[in-house]
């Protein structure tokens, strides 16, 4: 039997497919895939003002998956197909993991709009069979796909922009740094094509570990704002999970990074 997880907060790092680019906008052009994605991305930042790639476009180079109890302790953090980190196989694994689980509620910061689209992708471009989350019988409400159905995902940009009624300006990197933890540090997203491109998916790893782990901080404060969780209940699980990471300090590179930009957080203070 599989240890009780009831959520698991996960971050996606992708680059480009530059064989597929080729094949789609430029089939007559006899174009390298390096070449294909250069000319893509330049094409991009002219119309769009940003070279950020569409969801279709891209596979996997890293994908960070954190186990939460469901007393909201950390219990694992991991990069998936470590060290090789295939695209094919971390897809795979992440779908197997959720599977075997028993289907915790998946938590994300704007998984929505692109962590869960790219792993949808890449298991239709696999050919993976996921009919437990493609369910579509039943309540609309009660669907795993379903924008609101948190049970199933939990998108905490969603939750924290009221469904994006309002523009939550900022980010992760505002959120977590509201809560003393590190936030954008050393990498965004913007850099992750270029340090792939150079052989850095373990850095690129690290990163996505310690995005992860902003995540899981800032999903307990929401499990405050929404009263699942007392605020002393929350400080609890963040010293545990501190402890945690200090045990991990030597062997994880993400722990020990994270520790040693970590910062407490401060109540207000009350006259």
């Amino acid at each position: 039997m599989p240890e009780p997880v009831s959520h698991l907060v996960f971050d996606v790092e992708a680059v480009g497919d530059g064989d597929l680019v080729s094949r789609v906008h430029y089939p007559h052009a006899d174009l390298a895939p390096a070449d294909a994605l250069e000319r893509y991305r330049k094409e991009l930042l002219e119309k769009k003002g940003s070279d950020v790639l569409p969801v279709t476009f891209v596979r996997p180079c890293a994908v960070a998956v954190a186990k939460v109890g469901p007393d909201g302790s950390l219990l694992g953090l991991s990069s998936l197909d470590a060290p090789r980190f295939d695209p094919s196989a971390m897809v795979k694994q992440f779908w197997d993991g959720w599977k075997y689980y028993r289907q915790p509620t998946l938590v994300t910061f704007n998984g929505r709009g692109y962590d869960l689209p790219v792993m949808e992708l890449n298991a239709y471009r696999d050919g993976l069979s996921l009919p437990e989350w493609f369910k579509d019988t039943g309540p609309s409400y009660q669907q795993p796909r379903n924008r609101y159905n948190g049970g199933a995902h939990l998108d905490l940009m969603e939750v924290l922009s009221n469904y994006g009624a309002a523009r939550l300006s900022g980010g992760l990197n505002l959120l977590a740094n509201l809560l003393g933890k590190p936030g954008k540090t050393w990498m965004d997203g913007s850099k992750v094509q270029g340090v792939h491109d150079a052989g850095g998916d373990d850095e690129i790893n690290r990163y996505c570990r310690c995005d992860v782990l902003d995540t899981y901080f800032v999903f307990l404060r929401t499990r405050v704002l929404t009263g699942r969780l007392t605020l002393e209940q929350e400080q609890d699980r963040v010293a545990a999970a501190k402890a945690w990471l200090e045990e991990r300090r030597d062997e994880d590179e993400a722990c020990g990074f994270y520790l040693d930009h970590w910062g407490d957080w401060q109540p207000p203070e009350n006259d």
